[in-house]
């Protein structure tokens, strides 16, 4: 049975929209004289903050308008200086953007009256998540275990972060994890651990959009868009895609039953 889930933060439990980083990789690329788009930033979300920012240097029409700034390629140390720049402006959009996502804390309530526990993994720096959470908990939303970028050898898509929090949540049998995130690298953790894995598609990067923005599409606009983002997850197979965590607790009852029936196969 499952006896935890670990969730992402941006865009699957805060921040709908996965909308935080975004402006800030946005500022981050002005200050240093070169345009990217809010799409350009959300193509390496779920990775680590350096990570992003060396696979946004890699985008041909990125790394040219480098080249012509600075007469060179970037480098690993340029990385590390926009890392340094990028995380106070990070802070500001995290204070901004830390807004629980409907549904997450009545379904967090009720997983823990079924004896679950909760865990969290991001692509923030512990130095971020530091800001964020004391913000959720006033919300009433705080996990028990969370591991940030850095604090494993490898990010995701590695499983190591994923391990780590289910380690540290006492559990070590990756059949009895659940992982929710809302970007491909997230699930990959999951699915590189070889746990179950629950992509949620409207409230994170793939879909894009704030509460409001998303409230104001038209139906056939929202059934495009929702059919593009979980497209978008679906890529990596990943055991199911919801719309948000509000959809999660019927997902549990349907893997505990996928594992019941499991074990009476395997018992015949």
């Amino acid at each position: 049975m499952i006896k935890a889930v670990i969730f992402d933060w941006a865009g699957t439990t805060v921040d709908f929209g996965s909308r935080a980083p975004m402006g800030a990789f946005v500022n981050l690329f002005n200050e240093y004289g070169i345009e990217i788009t809010i799409e350009d930033a959300r193509r390496p979300m779920g990775v680590n903050k350096w990570n992003h920012i060396d696979e946004l240097l890699q985008f041909p029409h990125i790394q040219s308008q480098w080249v012509k700034s600075y007469g060179r390629m970037p480098t690993s140390v340029d990385v590390d200086e926009m890392l340094k720049a990028f995380t106070p402006m990070n802070i500001e959009s995290i204070r901004q953007y830390s807004q629980l996502i409907p549904g997450v804390r009545e379904v967090v309530t009720l997983l823990r009256a079924r004896g679950i526990r909760i865990g969290a993994t991001t692509g923030y720096t512990r130095e971020l998540a530091n800001v964020l959470m004391p913000l959720a908990a006033e919300q009433g939303y705080a996990p028990d275990a969370c591991v940030c970028a850095g604090e494993t050898e490898q990010g995701r898509p590695s499983p190591q972060m994923v391990a780590h929090c289910a380690s540290l949540l006492g559990i070590s049998d990756p059949t009895e994890v659940i992982k929710v995130d809302d970007t491909v690298p997230g699930l990959m953790e999951g699915i590189n651990f070889n746990c179950w894995t629950v992509g949620v598609s409207v409230t994170g990067n793939a879909m894009g959009l704030s509460l409001e923005e998303y409230q104001d599409l038209t139906d056939s606009d929202r059934a495009l868009k929702e059919n593009h983002a979980r497209q978008e997850l679906q890529q990596c197979q990943p055991t199911m895609v919801i719309d948000s965590v509000e959809n999660l607790l019927s997902v549990v009852d349907e893997i505990n039953d996928r594992i019941i029936s499991k074990k009476r196969s395997a018992a015949a």
